[in-house]
């Protein structure tokens, strides 16, 4: 946890014009620049956000998090201060859409992963204050990926709130169940929707069904968990001299050419070119 990040005044933090926002780490070669989150961190004075016909009043350390770097429903008085960031999907295993589907959600800065997020949003801010005109962090930036890490779970767990309300909230659950089965097992290679029904109890016609609510199939959700592991492992500087193929094969991938296909579709890079990546902007993170 960064050292004294309670303890940052919010007069020592940047207040972007309208629009402007911290990039949390560049979009890598081939990614979509418009494929975002953007993470609003309440600084200080009156605000609220209106969502689902509810009004919230925002505290100090509070996070807006959207699709869009004008968050839906946010009004602000004067007196009001607030910092943004950007942050590319690719880093975040988080689907655009699912945000975007929810009109964007709010995370309290005082409890739970939300404080921890808020805190590094914080310490990053300050970074940027004295970095001022630097470019946007590289995977090699410790703070940085600390940061999307804490993010992404804060997404999710976020998002996993919002299910109940959503038709259907009663499938929600076993939704979550079979969620976590599939990342306890992403690396058993026959990992597959009859061994995945069968592990819970339902027909595989009943799981199907499931995920084509979510909008995607068994499969796709499998594939891209996996590809996201190989991602996270690829650029760890521990695995710079692990082959690709071996990363493909703990994960679940039985053909190289069917991982390396898979991956470039997702990304937009091939794994060779992503671990290249990692590896040249690794160490060069910004004191």
């Amino acid at each position: 946890m960064p050292e004294a990040a309670h303890h940052q005044p919010a007069h020592h933090l940047p207040d972007q014009a309208v629009g402007a926002c911290i990039d949390v780490l560049s979009p890598p070669p081939g990614a979509d620049p418009e494929d975002c989150l953007y993470v609003t961190l309440h600084l200080q004075g009156p605000a609220s956000v209106r969502r689902h016909a509810v009004s919230t009043v925002l505290a100090p350390g509070d996070l807006l998090i959207g699709t869009s770097p004008h968050p839906a429903g946010l009004l602000r008085e004067a007196g009001c201060r607030m910092v943004r960031f950007r942050l590319p999907c690719f880093y975040l295993a988080v689907r655009h859409g699912d945000v975007r589907r929810t009109g964007g959600l709010v995370a309290r800065g005082n409890e739970g992963v939300g404080a921890l997020a808020s805190q590094f949003l914080r310490t990053l801010a300050a970074r940027a204050r004295d970095r001022a005109g630097a470019p946007g962090a590289r995977p090699g930036d410790h703070l940085a990926r600390s940061v999307s890490d804490l993010v992404a779970i804060l997404v999710t767990e976020l998002l996993e709130r919002e299910e109940p309300e959503q038709p259907g909230g009663g499938s929600a659950e076993l939704l979550a169940r079979i969620r976590a089965h599939i990342e306890e097992n992403l690396a058993d290679p026959d990992l597959a929707p009859e061994s995945i029904a069968r592990a819970q109890h339902i027909s595989v016609r009943y799981l199907h069904k499931l995920f084509q609510q979510d909008g995607m199939t068994v499969g796709q959700w499998v594939r891209q968990r996996r590809l996201d592991a190989c991602r996270r492992e690829l650029e760890r500087p521990s695995r710079r001299q692990t082959s690709v193929s071996a990363v493909a094969h703990r994960w679940g991938f039985v053909s190289h050419s069917h991982f390396s296909r898979a991956f470039r579709d997702a990304y937009g890079v091939s794994p060779r070119e992503w671990q290249a990546y990692a590896a040249q902007t690794d160490g060069r993170r910004p004191s």
